[in-house]
């Protein structure tokens, strides 16, 4: 593991080099970050990080991938309607963020991994349950959530699903089986397990999601989940969005191994990597183990290796990614991806598309006014509705 100080720099700077090295697991102090930021100095990643992070992103299932074609033409647009949907969605928060129009300091956006909320959502029933994370806005409208009532709970508005006290990570809607967005890393595990745990007593067939970030998987609760679902064979999945970033620290440097099926193989636990920025293979994976899921109560887990197209929160600077890293990104958008691929299908034209993007583009701007124009709760409701009250 490499160390680069202010007097790597400093050396750098006295030779006349504008460029340095550096490998996923460097460690750069901030006293160097700062004259690197300072003399526009280029960081050079050479160990490929990004095309390490594709390599074996094929499920085990050889033909899931290939299925394109075979997939109703209803669903196909479906899942461009939610992506679209959750991308929009975003751009606008991340402006009202800029613009301080959200109040507070962090709002995590889901932009680039748009492709594994409306594909793993897609597969799902009304009646089955996802667990959220900080970065929930995608699985939230995936599963049905109402814009209106989410802008207006991150506008802090008493529209909102909380009333405007719980903001952008805490929402919840279990009417739609949403069992909570969390700000607490991997807390979403263990309520996954107890929401399987009552499908597996009740025999409903319900399957229960828990998505999560790589970074959770060094957390205490994911081998506990993960343990105590499989002692009991539960109904759930654990979905990994593999994003390569627990915050800042890359998964080079923060997991001892970053091939994380392994660590769920460990608990005996099936478990496949995927495509993340594929709606098609991350739909039809996703398809594929819920059916047997469902038919057979068993754990499973998918690690979706994607891409975060900004920082951790809406105004990080991320000066730990490279230029380079950057500037690649759009080579991995979901979007993009779609469409390049749903050019096979020769049934669904421009004109499909269009409808949605005018579509899409009216219910985000309606939920954006409709949270804008909602009144702020009054003082006298600031301390209700924390705990449940006696009737």
């Amino acid at each position: 593991m490499e160390i680069i100080t202010k007097k790597d720099i400093e050396k750098l700077l006295k030779n006349n080099k504008k460029s340095i090295d550096i490998e996923n697991r460097t460690i750069i102090t901030s006293e160097a970050r700062d004259l690197i930021a300072k003399n526009h100095i280029q960081l050079n990643q050479v160990d490929a990080c990004l095309d390490n992070l594709n390599e074996g992103t094929n499920s085990s299932y050889s033909d899931i991938e290939s299925k394109v074609s075979d997939l109703p033409k209803t669903l196909v647009l479906s899942l461009y309607y939610f992506m679209l949907k959750i991308r929009l969605f975003e751009e606008f928060t991340k402006s009202f963020r800029e613009n301080e129009i959200i109040p507070g300091v962090f709002v995590h956006s889901y932009l680039g991994e748009e492709a594994i909320a409306a594909g793993v959502c897609s597969a799902l029933t009304d009646k089955d349950y996802i667990t959220s994370t900080h970065r929930g806005h995608g699985h939230l409208i995936a599963k049905g959530a109402d814009l209106n009532k989410m802008f207006a709970e991150l506008l802090g508005k008493e529209t909102g699903y909380c009333s405007g006290k719980g903001g952008s990570m805490h929402i919840t809607d279990i009417d739609i089986g949403i069992l909570g967005a969390n700000g607490i890393v991997g807390a979403g595990l263990p309520i996954a397990c107890g929401s399987a745990l009552v499908s597996k007593f009740e025999g409903d067939r319900n399957v229960t999601v828990s998505f999560f970030g790589d970074g959770a998987t060094n957390q205490g609760t994911f081998g506990e989940s993960l343990n105590f679902a499989k002692i009991f064979s539960l109904p759930v999945l654990f979905l990994c969005e593999n994003n390569r970033y627990a915050v800042s620290t890359p998964i080079s440097y923060g997991c001892s191994n970053p091939e994380l099926t392994r660590r769920a193989k460990g608990y005996d636990i099936e478990a496949v990597s995927i495509n993340g920025d594929d709606v098609f293979e991350v739909y039809n994976t996703a398809k594929h183990y819920i059916d047997k899921i469902r038919k057979d109560p068993h754990p499973v887990f998918i690690e979706a290796k994607t891409h975060r197209r900004i920082g951790h929160w809406v105004g990080d600077p991320q000066k730990y990614r490279s230029a380079s890293e950057m500037s690649s990104l759009p080579d991995y958008d979901p979007l993009k991806i779609f469409l390049n691929k749903v050019k096979v299908r020769s049934d669904i034209g421009a004109l499909d598309l269009e409808e949605i993007n005018k579509r899409v583009a009216a219910e985000v701007k309606e939920a954006a006014v409709f949270a804008q124009g909602s009144p702020y709760p009054p003082k006298s409701q600031s301390d209700k509705e924390f705990l449940k009250e006696e009737v």
